[in-house]
This record gives structure tokens, sequence and C-alpha cells, in this order.
């Protein structure tokens, strides 16, 4: 195996073609791992307000208080509370794992330009390395994309739940 000196003097090494085709190749990867921050940083966001919703109701039930009202909080709402409670866990440890989902995809798109890079300059056999890093990451940014899906299904849910109760005391609040 020649050494690093006369690998990097070799006269078909760094032509301006093979540099330019090197450099386009990794740029496909760096969009991928700018997608891959962004759903991070959306992911980011939807389980700072998941956590915050559920510390809410944990305070809520923890003092057992309406915050409107300052009265006890009735058993109806308790369970209630709780059931969101249930569903914000749920959503919470989804979204983490979408997230763990979105690293992994973008420490893969990350290898996978390196990988373009040490293919294309010095070890031409390892082509396959960079188009199976590419695929993880993809798979990984998919696999996130149908847990996300999943989550907003179940905020969804949630949300449905609570108005149809909030709807139901309110009537009750009315005919009385």
């Amino acid at each position: 195996m020649a050494n690093l000196p006369d690998l990097l003097t070799h006269p078909d090494l760094f032509t301006l073609s093979k540099g330019l085709a090197v450099l386009t190749s990794m740029i496909t990867p760096a969009l991928l791992l700018s997608a891959s921050g962004t759903f991070i940083l959306y992911t980011s966001q939807r389980l700072g307000r998941c956590v915050d919703r559920i510390r809410k109701i944990s305070e809520q039930l923890e003092y057992q208080i309406d915050p409107s009202t300052q009265k006890p909080l009735s058993p109806e709402r308790t369970k209630m509370l709780l059931h969101m409670l249930e569903y914000s866990g749920r959503r919470a440890r989804i979204l983490a794992s979408v997230m763990i989902s979105f690293y992994l995809a973008a420490g893969a798109f990350v290898f996978t330009s390196v990988a373009i890079a040490v293919a294309s300059m010095f070890i031409e056999r390892l082509s396959w390395l960079p188009v199976s890093l590419g695929i993880v990451g993809a798979l990984f940014m998919s696999y996130g994309g149908l847990r996300l899906i999943f989550e907003a299904r179940l905020s969804e849910e949630s949300l449905l739940e609570e108005i149809a109760f909030v709807e139901k005391a309110a009537a009750r609040h009315t005919e009385s």
C-alpha cells in the first residue's frame, strides 16, 4: 500500500473534475442533514410543550384545585386530568424516541458525507459505504416521520376528549 505523501502527489487523485464530483456528491447528505436538524428542532419544541402540559396537569392534581375557581376539583375533572396526563406521557415517550431517530439520521448523514470523500479520494472499493449510510439515515428519518404522524394523531385524540369534557361541563353549568 502506498503511503500518504505518495497518494497526495498522485496525478489522477486531485483533478478538478474529480474534486468537483466529490463536492457535489457531498451536498446531498448536507441537505438531508439540514432537514434532520429542522425535524429535531420541531420535535424538541413539541416535546417541550408536552412537558409543560404534564407539569401543569401534575400541579393541578397535586393541589387538587381548579385554578380558575380556586375550588377543589370535581371527581370527573380529576379523572379527566389523569387521562390527559396519560396521553401526555405517551406523547412525550414517542417524541423522545422520534428525536433519537432524527439524531441518528443526522449522524448517518454526516458519516455519509465523510464516507463519500474517503471512498472517492482514497479507497474506491468502499463506494458501498456512503450509499449504505445514506439509506440508513433515510430509514431513520422515515421512521421518525411515521412516529410523528402517530404522535400527532394521539395529540388530536387527547384534544378532542378534552373538548368533549369541557362542552359537557359547560352544558351542566348552563342547565343549573
